[in-house]
């Protein structure tokens, strides 16, 4: 009975064993049919646009003077939100004020002799000119009509000839100083000439252009910020000596962010400055951030230097800079981003 009973059970062992063959394909079979969907998937998601990730970078400003001057005040502290045309540094220089009020003294000087020139003489100066002919006319008249009289007379020897070359050289004179005074009056009427008018009026706008030069810098002493956003750094301090060209103040647009990112060469042709994006934080996979391109680089990064392969070749990648305008603040300087273009790939 004993060796009756093992051959009975020795089928049931063999049959027992080949149920975990049977599991084994199966599950490798599943196992091949989801990976074979998720290649499918990726396929699709890949035909549809360009993946790619990089670092966001706020657009940053620059405040600085135009010429050397001193900070009297720093008016914000790193970390600061400002406004655009908010006050934040406000610089002097000594001799400012003295120089200013000194080039308005003469502008105003100037702008006097200019128009001096340009309305001619008063009506005084006029009448003056006027009286002052009449009484060289007169005088002219009644030497002339003296030297006539005794010009009969000498001729009879009644006078002198000393007298009648006295009363001849009075009539000359005052015939002399009466063409004078007429001259004199006709330039009082005609004003003063075309070239003097210019010449005054020439000065006198120079005049005024050095007083808004000045008022210029004095405006340019005031460093406002430039758009909206937060002081990144502030690198001047009240009584330090800031250059021209120097950052007194670093302004981020924080609602201004960028992106650069890469892709191969086969997907550049794809790439459009003005294409819409799609992004996500790794924070928030569920929030999408929309921006679009701004720029599409021209060459080539990550290159080798010699590329003659054709994985070398695969390798050249180039620049997208993408930028967003964000509203919500959740997008922050140095996280990474996963941005999608939406660039679908061309037909075969």
């Amino acid at each position: 009975m004993t060796s009756f009973a093992r051959l009975l059970r020795a089928p049931r062992r063999r049959h027992t064993a080949t149920l975990p063959r049977f599991a084994t394909f199966a599950t490798f079979a599943t196992f091949a049919t989801l990976a074979a969907l998720a290649l499918v998937s990726c396929t699709q998601a890949a035909s549809t646009g360009i993946e790619a990730t990089g670092t966001l970078e706020v657009v940053e400003y620059s405040v600085s003077p135009s010429v050397a001057a001193r900070v009297s005040r720093v008016l914000v502290a790193e970390g600061a939100v400002v406004r655009r045309g908010d006050t934040l540094v406000i610089l002097g220089t000594p001799t400012l004020t003295a120089d200013l009020a000194a080039r308005a003294a003469r502008a105003r000087a100037a702008d006097a002799a200019s128009a001096e020139l340009t309305n001619g003489a008063r009506p005084a100066e006029l009448e003056r000119a006027e009286a002052d002919l009449a009484a060289a006319t007169a005088e002219a008249e009644r030497a002339a009509a003296d030297e006539q009289r005794l010009r009969g007379l000498a001729q009879r020897s009644v006078v002198s000839a000393q007298q009648y070359d006295a009363a001849r050289a009075v009539a000359a004179s005052t015939a002399a100083r009466r063409a004078s005074a007429t001259a004199a009056l006709q330039l009082i009427r005609d004003g003063a000439r075309r070239e003097r008018r210019s010449a005054a009026a020439a000065d006198a706008e120079g005049a005024a252009a050095g007083v808004a030069g000045l008022e210029a810098l004095q405006h340019d002493l005031v460093l406002v910020a430039p758009v909206s956003g937060m002081v990144m750094s502030r690198t001047a301090e009240p009584g330090e000596i800031v250059a021209p060209g120097q950052a007194a103040l670093v302004i981020g647009e924080t609602a201004r962010q960028t992106v650069r990112v890469f892709v191969n060469q086969g997907a550049l042709s794809r790439v459009q400055p003005g294409q819409a994006v799609h992004a996500r934080l790794d924070a928030f996979p569920g929030k999408d951030f929309a921006g679009h391109v701004v720029a599409v680089g021209t060459k080539a990064e990550f290159t080798p230097r010699v590329a003659l392969t054709e994985k070398e070749r695969a390798d050249l990648l180039f620049a997208v800079k993408i930028e967003f305008t964000d509203t919500t603040g959740m997008l922050k300087a140095g996280l990474p981003i996963t941005v999608h273009i939406d660039a679908p790939a061309p037909t075969p």
